[in-house]
This record gives C-alpha cells, sequence and structure tokens, in this order.
C-alpha cells in the first residue's frame, strides 16, 4: 500500500474496568503498538486510542461490595491500566473511558439514528429477577442445577459439565449470585438492534477482504445459524447510560463499549483540534483498524459494523484478530503463578523483552502465542545481548578510543552495506502485514551477517599491527553502520533501546534515513545498553505472581460473602424441595460403590472419570467435582455413594452410568459422601 497522505485510526479492544491488564492483554497492545509505531516512522499520519470499558452490572456489584461509588471504582482503575501499559511503553495517543460525556453523546445519537431508520425493535421478555437485591440477573449471576444433565452450580446459560445451553428460566433450583436468594420470574420490555436486517450487507462485507479468513470463515458458520436480534437494553439498577425516553432502561455495556472506540477519539479531536467526521464519516477515506482478541470477533464483525452501517457512519477497514497467551504450553494459571499481572513484570522484567519476544513469534493469522519462558530467557540474550548490542560495544570501543569518536568517512563494504539497505521495503512489507515474526527473523538473519563480517575482519588483531589503522576505523566503522541500519529497522519493537540507541548515535532513527550512511560522524561513548536477563528473574516473578493471586482469591472470596442478606450467603443453604412420599424414595436405588480408578478430564474444567465397583458389575460416571478434587487419584480405594437406577446418560466425554452423591455449595465446596468401614460393594442405602 502507498504510504503517501495515509490517514490512519488504530483501536485496542477496551479492557474492563473491575480488573488488572495482564500478559494476555499485553499482546494485543504490543502487537498494535508495534504496527503504530512502525506506520509513524514511514511517516504516516496515524492515531492510536483505547479506553476503559467502564460500564455494566459486575462493575455496579464491585462498587457496592467494595463501599465506594462506581464513578470512584472505575477512575482508580483507569489509573492502574494507564500505568500498566505506559510501563510497556505502549504509545497511545489518547486513553480515555466508555463513562464519558463523548460516548453518551454517541450513543445516543447512533441509537436514535438506527431507531429512526428502523433497526429498534421492542418485545416484552421473562428474565430472573433477584427479589431481595431488586435486580434483573444476567445470566452469569444465576447459578443452579442443569436441567439436561443434573450437574449442580451451573450457570444461567450454558453447563460446564454436559456443554448443554439453555435459558436462565430453564435453570433448577436457581439461586442469585448476588444475595442467595431464590430469584423469581419477572417480564420486562426490552429493546432489540434487528441484527438480521444487515445480513446482505454483511455478507457482502465477508467478501470485500475487510476480514481475516478464519474470521470470514467463522462469520459463514453464524450465518447458518441464523442472525438473532440483539438484546441492547439493561433494566436498572444498571451502571451505564439510560436510554432516551425509557426511564429505568440503560444501555447494554455492548452497545456503548464499541462506540468508545470513537469517543476516544472525538475527546482525542477537541484537544488536538483534528476532524472528526474525516476519520468517521460515511464516504471517510481514512483507515480504521480494530486489534482484538478471538473471544470477542463476534461481536466486533457483526454488531459493530451493522450498527455502523445502521447509524450512517463508515466501517472498519479490518479487524485485526490475533490468539490467546499461552505460558509454557499451558493456559495461565493463578495456582502457577503464570497468570501474570503486568504489574508484577514490571517489576521484574525490562518491558522490552516482552515486547520483543512477543513480536519474534506473531503472525497476521489467529494462532495463540506460547510464551515459554525458557525459551524467553535464551531469546531475549542471544538475539539482543550477544548478538544486537555487543555488535555495537566491541566496535564502538576502538572508535572512542582510537579516533576520537569519529567514523570514517567511507565504507569498508558498500556492498554488504547496500545489501542490508536492499532489505527495508521487505521488512517493511512485513511489519505492514503484521508478518512480526517474519520481519524478526530477517533482522536477525542481518545481524548474523554483520557479526560474522566482524569475526572475519578481526579488528583486535587489525589493532595489534602497525599501518593498518586506517583499516581498523573503517572496519569499526562498517560495524556501526550496520548496528545503526539494524536497530532502526527494530525501532517498532524496542522503542526505548532504540532511543538509547540514537543518544549513543547522535542521530535519529528514521525509516528513510537508513539508507545513508554516517560518514565522518561523531557518536558518544559506549554505554551498557540492554542487560541480560537472569533465570532468577522469571522465578522471582513467577514466585511473586503466585503470591498476588493468592491474597487476589483470598480478597475475591471475602467479597463473595458480603450481603445486605448474610444469613443468604453465610450458610448458602438451598431451600428444602417439596415433600415426597416413601413409595417415591424407595425408587432410588442407592449403592455403596468402591473406586476403582478416578482420573480428570482433560477437555472439562469439572469432570472426574470414576470407574466404580458396584460388587456385581463395574460402572464408568463422570461427577462434576474436579475443583474440590485436584489429586483425583487419591480417591481410589475409597467407597463412595451413588445412585444406581439413574438412567444412563451420553455425554461429550463418554456415557455416564449413574451418579455420585457428594454435598456442599459446589465448586471447591463439595463433599463426596463416605460411609464407614466394613461395607461392600453393592450394599443398599435405605
Amino acid at each position: 500500500m502507498s504510504n503517501q497522505n495515509r490517514q490512519i485510526l488504530v483501536t485496542c479492544a477496551l479492557p474492563y474496568a473491575n480488573g488488572p491488564i495482564h500478559l494476555g492483554h499485553m499482546l494485543e497492545h504490543i502487537q498494535a503498538d508495534i504496527w503504530v509505531r512502525f506506520q509513524r516512522m514511514r511517516g504516516n499520519q496515524i492515531y492510536f486510542v483505547c479506553a476503559d470499558d467502564a460500564h455494566g452490572t459486575p462493575i455496579m456489584l464491585k462498587a457496592d461490595q467494595m463501599g465506594i461509588t462506581p464513578e470512584q471504582l472505575i477512575a482508580d482503575v483507569k489509573e492502574k491500566h494507564y500505568a500498566d501499559f505506559s510501563g510497556f511503553n505502549i504509545s497511545f495517543d489518547n486513553y480515555h473511558s466508555t463513562h464519558s460525556e463523548e460516548n453518551k453523546e454517541l450513543s445516543v445519537s447512533i441509537y436514535k439514528k438506527l431507531k429512526e431508520n428502523g433497526f429498534i425493535k421492542s418485545r416484552t421478555i421473562s428474565q430472573l429477577y433477584d427479589p431481595e437485591k431488586g435486580m434483573f440477573l444476567p445470566d452469569r449471576f444465576v447459578k443452579g442445577t442443569c436441567p439436561k444433565c443434573g450437574a449442580q452450580d451451573q450457570y444461567g446459560d450454558n453447563c460446564e459439565v454436559c456443554s448443554a445451553t439453555y435459558s436462565p428460566t430453564e435453570l433448577l433450583n436457581p439461586h442469585s449470585v448476588v444475595s442467595g436468594a431464590t430469584p423469581i420470574v419477572k417480564e420486562s420490555e426490552h429493546f432489540f438492534f434487528d441484527l438480521p436486517s444487515f445480513e446482505s450487507m454483511l455478507k457482502d462485507w465477508i467478501h470485500s477482504g475487510s476480514l481475516q479468513q478464519e474470521v470470514a470463515n467463522k462469520m459463514k458458520e453464524w450465518f447458518e445459524a441464523g442472525l438473532q436480534q440483539w438484546d441492547i437494553s439493561r433494566d436498572a439498577p444498571y451502571f451505564g447510560f439510560e436510554i432516551p425516553d425509557a426511564e429505568g432502561k440503560y444501555f447494554y455495556v455492548w452497545l456503548d463499549a464499541p462506540i468508545g472506540y470513537m469517543a476516544s477519539f472525538k475527546n482525542l479531536c477537541k484537544r488536538e483540534n483534528i476532524d472528526f467526521d474525516c476519520f468517521w464519516k460515511k464516504d471517510s477515506q481514512a483507515e480504521l483498524y480494530h486489534f482484538i482478541g478471538k473471544d470477542i470477533m463476534y461481536f466486533h464483525s457483526l454488531f459493530w459494523p451493522a450498527m455502523l452501517e445502521g447509524a450512517n457512519y463508515r466501517k472498519p477497514t479490518n479487524i485485526f484478530v490475533h490468539g490467546y497467551v499461552t505460558v509454557n504450553g499451558e493456559k495461565m494459571s493463578k495456582s502457577r503463578g503464570t497468570f501474570i499481572q503486568a504489574a508484577t513484570y514490571l517489576k521484574h522484567l525490562d518491558p522490552e523483552c516482552l515486547r520483543y519476544y512477543y513480536a519474534a513469534k506473531l503472525s497476521n493469522r489467529i494462532d495463540d502465542l506460547d510464551l515459554n519462558l525458557d525459551d524467553f530467557v535464551q531469546r531475549v540474550n542471544t538475539d539482543l545481548v550477544n548478538k544486537l548490542v555487543n555488535l555495537a560495544s566491541r566496535n564502538a570501543s576502538f572508535i572512542q578510543k582510537r579516533f576520537e569518536g569519529k567514523l570514517a568517512n567511507k565504507l569498508e563494504d558498500e556492498t554488504l552495506f547496500n545489501e542490508f539497505v536492499a532489505q527495508s521495503e521487505p521488512i517493511a512489507t512485513y511489519y505492514e502485514n503484521r508478518e512480526f515474526g517474519k520481519a524478526i527473523r530477517e533482522i536477525m538473519a542481518l545481524t548474523d551477517k554483520a557479526n560474522k563480517y566482524v569475526d572475519d575482519k578481526a579488528p583486535w588483531i587489525i589493532a595489534k599491527e602497525e599501518a593498518r589503522e586506517q583499516e581498523l576505523h573503517e572496519v569499526c566503522s562498517m560495524g556501526i553502520q550496520m548496528f545503526r541500519v539494524l536497530m532502526g529497522y527494530l525501532k517498532p519493537v524496542l522503542p526505548k533501546l532504540a532511543e538509547r540507541s540514537e543518544a549513543f548515535l547522535q542521530s535519529e532513527l528514521t525509516w528513510d534515513s537508513l539508507s545513508a550512511p554516517l560518514l565522518a560522524h561523531n557518536i558518544a561513548p559506549f554505554k551498557a545498553l540492554f542487560s541480560r536477563l537472569d533465570p532468577k528473574q522469571i522465578e522471582e516473578m513467577i514466585e511473586s505472581s503466585k503470591q498476588e493471586n493468592a491474597q487476589l482469591n483470598t480478597q475475591a472470596k471475602k467479597e463473595e460473602k458480603i450481603s445486605e442478606n448474610p444469613t443468604a450467603l453465610s450458610t448458602n443453604f438451598e431451600p428444602v424441595e417439596p415433600e415426597i412420599s416413601i413409595d417415591d424414595f424407595a425408587k432410588i436405588d442407592l449403592r455403596v460403590a468402591k473406586v476403582i480408578k478416578c482420573e480428570a478430564v482433560p477437555e472439562s474444567k469439572k469432570l472426574l472419570k470414576f470407574q466404580l465397583d458396584l460388587g456385581f458389575e463395574t460402572r464408568q460416571v463422570f461427577s462434576g467435582i474436579k475443583a474440590a478434587y485436584n489429586k483425583p487419584e487419591e480417591l481410589e480405594g475409597r467407597f463412595v455413594i451413588m445412585v444406581a437406577n439413574l438412567a444412563p446418560r451420553k455425554m461429550k466425554f463418554g456415557m455416564s452410568e449413574g451418579m455420585i452423591l457428594s454435598a456442599g455449595t459446589g465448586g471447591e465446596d463439595l463433599y463426596l459422601l463416605d460411609v464407614d468401614s466394613g461395607v461392600q460393594p453393592g450394599s443398599r442405602v435405605g
């Protein structure tokens, strides 16, 4: 793409304002920042904005638990978020909040345009309502027994045991996560965005090249499933913007959150006197890019472009979707200390180490990225310390001591220098296409050539021989010239190292200037540019992360018990079921079973797989008690009580031939029922 007169606006997904930034968040923001910094080096007009996503029920409830206002909570969190991003050298032009006047103004305006154009519908729906808190309950704030498989402690929208999806009103024995009360069904008028009206437009957009192929393919699946109208309203109490002419109704957080991109930019426009319409009007020639994670591409590639179209705004040029971060090949874990907060990382390690490692592994696909901590240390030390910085240090000492800090007035190997410069456009293309890993590989290949040149020339030997002073000057200057080009190519990735290098070189690193060598140019005395990573730093970071996560878990458990109805949460007992007769009870065949084998189901968050000896036969049973028993092998040999005449049910992981009895509120609070010693497998309970 031509680099002349490009106007570009870039955004990252908005972090939710009720928790800390972690290294998963940082993948996206680093990826976007590298791309933005590259565009700036190329001379393009580019703006980079983001904001905190500051609305919704979770924020309202957390503020209530903490005894502060939602406004105070989001202000405190925003300050921490911005400090984390600044610590990683993320170069936002503006970092705002969705709880802003600009966002309120735009959200109301867009809603009114959608309504005027016939894209807002209303109808009455039935929802679960917490009679103690006086609020309608979002799906994730209701728990109960799965209506499909009978698993306890399941959320109101899907079962983590059998993978079934359902409505919260279908849950058995539901209770409010907020108060512990039994919710009631209550009707309420809601407003819906008519997404199906935009099916034709969205299908055309898929084939326009505006999306990565993986995203386009996923969109086809959503069309096959059928687009549905989208509920954009929530009932009071709710922290957000009230819907015009609808008292007690608020915009659902996912309506005003993406509008927050526009609001953050509008806030910048006011401050910097930028033309907002030039970037957002329907016929805008500016480029608009959203960097997001794959978990939210449904909203960004369906609802967001449809909303913009319906309100007569331009659609994104592209939505750049990335995968998740794993650590050492596994999902980030709080117990293992690999769920690492940005602030924790910054206490122990240079942020540019992570910027470089992420860049070295990033592509323009939606692949997950693994942060292998051993490889992380080795790659940073090998590439940045041993190869790149060492190239400068071992040549700079000769220039300073023997030639008063002045580089030679000619290139020792013009052909080699031109080879380095010739890679400018291929590397630029990799950056432009977000193929950062390929760019890093090309740059490191050049770094190897530069070091081979120095090794072959051996200036330390030349320096010992008479009449070779000019040769020494030119060879060492050549090493510095190559370092300068390499550092220029890496400037989008390593801005602070580039800044220190510019001070050493006494020259600004711009993309266009790299092709002209610094001849007869004075450089500053060399100072250490980068520090080697010590594996002990990683160990200390992991240990700190474990401790911090343990403290957060303890605090979270305390907060869960805070309620206006302490009895409901401190006991958390479910109400007694309606009476049954002795004949009803006699239909249940309870038996003692011996655990022959017990193992975790890797694909499930909750399930353990049991092989049970019933005396007269062996049964396989799946039980959702994984959180309570993290060493399932220790259950082997134990006696349990099971429902032996429960109809077998086919599950995702195999056939379950009964149900093991346990007591508790769910999650880690579950306890298997036990029997005294001497009992035999198969004995009837009753």
